[in-house]
């Protein structure tokens, strides 16, 4: 249809203002601005930084001795994700040195655990950048919590040092983008003494003399890591080649004086990985081993694809043993390579965890899974008050009980009210669906919907975010005590 001149005006005095809105808009979004100083998280606010992606570390640490301050550099390469003046890097190490945007010096102050960043010109949205942070290490800095966690940090041997970085203690190690969903591949350089080993995450892909008694050691991750699941140790080591199972190398790491004390259960690695591969599919790194770490640190952890165990969880009883080991093996699926995409997912990390670790033990020899269920079930309101539902935690109350049993026993109901077969497809399809990336609470419920054909929200929710605990299937005459 011809339009009138008057009406071709119009149109064209529009297209012209639109033109010019456009343009202003683009030129708004081009205009540097600060990147974020964390990404978001309710519980954790500052943890992790906005304003661009991390593609990859290199972190080089030059080990002097237990308990002495270290030369250390960070090297990031990165791509801005908006305009950036300035932008973050989570740290809480010790002595800050020269920084560097491509080679030129930077200003940086820090403000508190963050690490402001000027560079002497702005960043464009897209463009990759290198930044490398010069710095002490201070292998005697940690923190506390009045929860699971404890102590956190710089973990000291009586050699050297394992850390424990989860949950936001990776800024002590090494600046960084601190947050479980935000995961770049490693490159660790290591220099040590010529008796000492060196360990990190990933693949040993280089180890030589670097100085009169001096060696270096290099590994990389070729699967992208954490900040909460890095691991660094150094000390005296026995290095001990399992046998490949399933295309999965295996080497433990184990302090001289320990090798045969631990053996019995240390060398159940093969038949723990044949047994949740069985359940969660094909192990999702390159390799896995576990780091026997000599100290009094009360709690194992899921350092990715290398498990930090503290002796004693290896000296004590064979159930005691077990449970801990699978535990800290089922993380590598659901937690490590299946990750938070928040700190309130935790239930699904550690949930997934202690479920399977409570089968694995009832199956060989362990306590009865639906007595522990029960009388897990009889406290959940109780919890309920004091820590949160089991998707719904505070930040001093994240890793309390709730997040262990409490979350197992969601998983728990979840199978009776699916049945096992469709509860198993369930747990294959979440951890091959988000395998290598970040996930949700609500992309767990919506992919349990899609599995078992029926919305499951009616039934999980009440679970994971109400006040009361729910009836248990199958269950009636299981009872809480009042809250």
């Amino acid at each position: 249809m011809r339009r009138p001149p008057h009406a071709l005006v119009a149109i064209a005095t529009a297209l012209t203002l639109t033109a010019a809105g456009a343009a202003g808009a683009h030129a708004s979004d081009a205009r540097p601005t600060p990147g974020a100083p964390g990404i978001g998280d309710p519980l954790l606010p500052l943890s992790g930084n906005g304003g661009y992606r991390v593609d990859h570390y290199t972190l080089d640490f030059d080990w002097r001795a237990p308990g002495a301050a270290f030369p250390a550099t960070t090297t990031v390469k990165a791509t801005a994700t908006q305009a950036l003046s300035r932008f973050d890097l989570d740290f809480a190490g010790n002595t800050l040195g020269r920084v560097t945007v491509d080679g030129t010096t930077a200003t940086a102050t820090r403000e508190g655990d963050e690490l402001v960043i000027t560079p002497t010109r702005p960043l464009r949205k897209g463009r990759a950048f290198t930044v490398r942070v010069e710095y002490t290490a201070d292998p005697t800095q940690q923190r506390h919590r009045d929860d699971a966690i404890e102590t956190f940090g710089w973990i000291p041997t009586p050699d050297g040092t394992v850390i424990y970085p989860q949950p936001d203690g990776a800024k002590m190690i090494f600046p960084s983008n601190d947050h479980p969903r935000l995961r770049a591949r490693t490159t660790v350089n290591i220099t040590a003494a010529d008796d000492l080993t060196a360990l990190s995450n990933g693949t040993l892909t280089d180890k030589r003399p670097i100085a009169p008694g001096r060696t270096r050691w290099t590994y990389d991750s070729r699967q992208p890591v954490a900040g909460q699941l890095f691991q660094l140790a150094i000390g005296k080591y026995t290095l001990i080649d399992g046998p490949t199972t399933n295309g999965t190398r295996l080497r433990d790491a184990v302090p001289p004086d320990l090798v045969d004390p631990v053996e019995q259960y240390r060398s159940l690695t093969p038949r723990h990985l044949a047994w949740v591969e069985s359940r969660l599919g094909p192990y999702p790194f390159d390799s896995y081993g576990l780091l026997v770490a000599d100290t009094d640190l009360g709690v194992a952890l899921e350092t990715q694809s290398l498990s930090l165990i503290p002796k004693a969880d290896l000296l004590g009883d064979k159930i005691n043993a077990e449970r801990n080991m699978v535990h800290e093996l089922v993380h590598q699926w659901t937690g490590d390579s299946v990750a938070m995409e928040r700190w309130s997912d935790l239930w699904l990390s550690e949930g997934h965890a202690r479920y399977y670790e409570r089968v694995y033990s009832e199956e060989n020899g362990g306590a009865n899974l639906e007595a522990l269920m029960r009388d897990t079930y009889r406290q959940h309101d109780i919890w309920r008050r004091d820590t949160g539902a089991p998707a719904e935690p505070t930040e001093p109350n994240l890793f309390k009980r709730m997040r262990y049993d409490g979350s197992a026993l969601v998983l728990y109901a979840l199978r009776i009210e699916v049945g096992a077969d469709t509860f198993a497809r369930i747990e294959r399809a979440w951890t091959s669906r988000f395998r290598g990336r970040a996930a949700s609470t609500a992309d767990y419920v919506h992919l349990a919907s899609e599995v078992a054909h029926r919305d499951l929200a009616p039934f999980l929710n009440p679970w994971l975010y109400g006040a009361k605990t729910p009836p248990m299937p199958g269950h009636p005459d299981w009872t809480v005590d009042p809250a």
